[in-house]
């Protein structure tokens, strides 16, 4: 028996980012939407023994042993519902690696929802997020894949309504790992205390004007650790001029939104054709 499973890029629309708590996190306020074509694909298959195989574009550099995301998932659900983790995992890698949309969390809970269903583990939606919280704070929002604010230090998500967006994804080929931007970011003494953005409006204008008030606060100190995210900024907003342009996460991917699925493919190509050693998706986002 196989199960195959999803794992779509999770884009930050806007990130706000407080000072360092006495642990060491960050309190966080930011808008989490998934990308409906651009991701990964995780497959469980029935086995004797636990493995992980990983294929696909950015596969390199990757390792397949008991401190990959996927694996910890699969012994953390193995041990959760008290059967042995015995399963044949294979990832198709077609997300760039530490490039802030979520790649190894959104593959991690993919896993989950696929061992879950292979083991006939019969644990829930809300069980799954709980338990995945466990292997990272942003883990529960990748498990639930859904449109939401995520606050608290990322382990608090609420769903909202948010209507569909159209996007391109763009990527320069560098890894900007989260621990050194945040370091950075600490280093650069940023962050302030802030209050909630409350309800984003549902209304696709209205939405995109409540956007464009908000900010990733990271980007300043991901520029620092790749610089070239500079690059992709300045690209996209030369190419869709009056588009919102910002980068996800803690870089390097940013995203600039469109008005349709059109002028995205148009736009996709434009960018892929001015730089081919880019990564670049047009995707629609929620």
């Amino acid at each position: 028996m196989s199960v195959t499973r999803f794992a779509p890029a999770k884009v930050n629309l806007y990130l706000h980012v407080g000072p360092p708590l006495p642990d060491g996190r960050h309190p966080l306020d930011s808008l989490v939407v998934f990308a409906g074509d651009a991701g990964d694909v995780v497959t469980a298959t029935s086995a004797d023994a636990l493995s992980l195989t990983i294929a696909g574009p950015f596969s390199a550099g990757l390792t397949v042993g008991d401190d990959n995301l996927v694996m910890r998932a699969a012994r953390l659900l193995a041990d959760h519902a008290g059967t042995a983790p015995r399963a044949a995992l294979h990832l198709e890698k077609n997300l760039p690696i530490a490039s802030g949309i979520g790649g190894g969390s959104t593959d991690a809970a993919a896993a989950l929802h696929a061992l879950n269903t292979l083991w006939n583990a019969q644990a829930d939606v809300d069980d799954l997020a709980r338990l995945s919280a466990q292997l990272g704070a942003d883990l529960p929002a990748c498990v639930y894949a859904r449109t939401a604010m995520m606050r608290g230090t990322g382990e608090q998500t609420e769903p909202v309504a948010f209507p569909a967006l159209h996007a391109v994804l763009a990527n320069p080929g560098v890894e900007a790992a989260t621990g050194a931007v945040y370091r950075t970011f600490d280093a650069m003494k940023l962050g302030a205390p802030f209050g909630t953005t409350g309800t984003p409006p549902g209304d696709a204008a209205a939405a995109r004007a409540w956007l464009s008030r908000q900010r990733n606060d990271l980007e300043a100190p991901a520029l620092q650790v790749a610089p070239l995210i500079g690059d992709v900024l300045s690209l996209l907003k030369a190419r869709a001029p009056g588009a919102l342009v910002r980068m996800s996460g803690s870089g390097a991917t940013c995203f600039v939104l469109v008005n349709n699925a059109v002028a995205a493919a148009a736009l996709a190509s434009e960018v892929a054709a001015a730089r081919p050693d880019w990564w670049v998706r047009a995707t629609t986002l929620g």
